[in-house]
Parts: structure tokens; sequence; C-alpha cells
């Protein structure tokens, strides 16, 4: 009975840390947010007045996969924030779990890596919570239609987590490029590979 017990407090901890839903899915619209960027300044979706969408990225201070993707996140932006499809970079890790997730450290990596787009901290995790990423980084593409934003891809950036050099499938352009061209996107979903989401009281 004593190991019943434990079992079922373990499973009610689980349950309490887990996110509330399973997050956006392809197709569904993506409710605007504001969350303070590394600037100080709060940021909206909303805020982008030209945009035809965003390239929005959950990623973080320490995963070392979240580090091998730096250079990567950065030239997407530059290659796309001209054509409407800017970055929108979330941290969607507590502090409270790990203290290198905090928002004084994500102003240092931000500007360690000279960081040209949003770097939004998010310390209730709501936000989070409404895509609910699995790991860092995990990529939403959202294209801006008269329905809203909606999502048409979620998943890794490409096909190599390691080496940029090697990938030969390059999810998020491919899905941005098929959106200039105003063809649908032909693949919207992949599996991100990266480090778990660090839930409050997890």
């Amino acid at each position: 009975m004593k190991k019943l017990f434990l079992l079922f407090v373990v499973g009610l901890a689980c349950v309490a840390a887990s996110p509330v839903s399973d997050g956006y899915q392809v197709g569904d619209t993506v409710t605007d947010f504001k969350l303070k960027n590394v600037d100080g300044k709060m940021i909206a979706l909303a805020d982008f007045k030209d945009a035809k969408g965003f390239i929005v990225i959950f990623d973080c201070n320490t995963c070392p996969m979240s580090r091998a993707y730096n250079s990567r996140i950065i030239a997407l932006n530059k290659k796309y924030v001209s054509q409407g499809f800017p970055v929108v970079l979330i941290n969607p890790n507590s502090a409270e779990v790990v203290a290198e997730e905090s928002f004084d450290e994500m102003k240092n990596h931000a500007k360690e890596h000279g960081y040209d787009f949003p770097y939004l901290y998010d310390q209730s995790q709501e936000v989070v919570r409404k895509f609910n990423p699995t790991n860092t980084p995990h990529t939403f593409v959202l294209n801006k239609t008269t329905g809203g934003l909606k999502v048409v891809y979620i998943g890794a950036i490409d096909n190599n987590s390691r080496d940029g050099a090697k990938a030969d499938k390059h999810f998020v352009e491919e899905a941005v490029n098929e959106l200039l061209a105003g063809k649908p996107v032909t693949v919207t979903k992949t599996k991100a590979i990266g480090c778990t989401v660090k839930w409050k009281n997890s």
C-alpha cells in the first residue's frame, strides 16, 4: 500500500508540472501575446506591422543543441526578416529550475551572440504552455492570414542538430520559401531534437 501511495504522489507531481494542453497544432490560430524582450521592452506579434508571418523558436541559454543552432537561427533572421518572416525567440525554461535561464542571463546570452531579433522572457510560462514546445530549439512557423496567424509548420530547423553544414533538409527554410511562393507547406511537422523544456516545479 505504501508503494502504491508513493506512486500516486509522484503521478500527481508529474501532472502538476506538465503543460495544461497539447499546445498549438498545425492549422491552429495563434493568440497574440506580449512578453518582455532582453532590451526591457514589451513585444507583441502585432507590433510587426509588415510581417507576413513569423519564425517562432523556443530556445534557451544552456542546451548544447541550442548552442549548436545559434548561428543558424541568426542566419534565418538575416535571410527572412526583410521578406516578412522575422525570427522571434522565446525562452521556455523556468529560471526557478535552471538559474542560468534567468532574464539577466538571457540578456548576456543575446549580447554575446549578437542577436538582432527579439529574445523574449516568459516568467509565468503561460505563452509557453499555449505552444507546448517539447525541446530546445523547437520551431513554429506562423503564416498571417485574414483569419489570423495560422500554424503551418512545427518541429526542427533542419535534419542535423549537431552540424548545419551536414544538413540536407532545411525544414524551416523550405516552409517559409513555399509560403513566399504562395504554395502550401509540404512538410508540416517533424520531430524537434534538443533538451527538454524545464517547467516550474518539475
